[in-house]
């Protein structure tokens, strides 16, 4: 059970994102600053931070700088500052997300859920999604708990939509994290590639299917 640590000096804001993450199995802990914050992390094993900018003592701009040069946690900024240039400064800092207050609690929920969801894939090289299971770390893929092979690219690809299910990635959000079909001289290749997993991956084993998303992008959709 992972815990999450909210950091504001707005004891209802606290509460607030404390009632909203408890009912998804989050456990939290809180801090009404940055050194109340620091000294919640020497103390306790903490997943994840989200954190107000506008605060006394130690503001999130500086808890921010020094968690990122501590700890290998995510980071959640959720603050009343909404422009461009305080997002860039946030993200410069080394946060990983953005809200703005005012802000919808389900959609603080959802942003924790990914944030924690890609930090666990980043640190475990591994991705679970309906019966398939992707091992970065060996280049192996299980699909109905036998081992299949996948070249390089078909790989890469499958663990990019593998680790976002549900959501449509653009075509270009692929080329950019996987590489090299741009270089290739086929503009078709991510097509192909996408043509060859459908092949591999017989829907009714693997449990999940890829959708092409006219005009947008590419899909990995859990069909169990």
């Amino acid at each position: 059970m992972n815990t999450i640590l909210i950091v504001d000096d707005d004891r209802n804001i606290r509460e607030l994102v404390r009632i909203f993450l408890k009912p998804e199995g989050f456990l939290t802990v809180d801090a009404a600053d940055g050194f109340e914050a620091l000294h919640v992390l020497a103390s306790t094993q903490v997943d994840m931070v989200v954190l107000d900018i506008l605060m006394p003592n130690m503001d999130g701009w500086e808890l921010c700088k020094v968690i990122r040069g501590l700890y290998d946690i995510p980071i959640l900024m959720v603050t009343a500052k909404s422009e461009i240039r305080d997002k860039a400064k946030g993200f410069g800092l080394g946060t990983d997300d953005y809200l703005t207050k005012p802000f919808d609690p389900q959609e603080l929920v959802l942003r924790v859920k990914a944030l924690m969801r890609r930090y666990e894939i980043d640190t475990s090289g591994t991705v679970e999604v309906g019966n398939v299971r992707l091992d970065r770390n060996a280049l192996l893929v299980e699909v109905g708990g036998r081992l299949q092979t996948f070249r390089k690219k078909e790989f890469d690809l499958l663990f990019a939509l593998a680790a976002a299910p549900g959501r449509v990635l653009s075509r270009e959000f692929l080329i950019d994290d996987v590489g090299g079909f741009v270089f290739d001289g086929n503009v078709r290749t991510l097509d192909v590639l996408i043509g060859g997993l459908r092949d591999k991956l017989d829907t009714e084993v693997a449990g999940v299917g890829i959708r092409t998303v006219r005009g947008l992008g590419y899909r990995l959709e859990v069909m169990l």
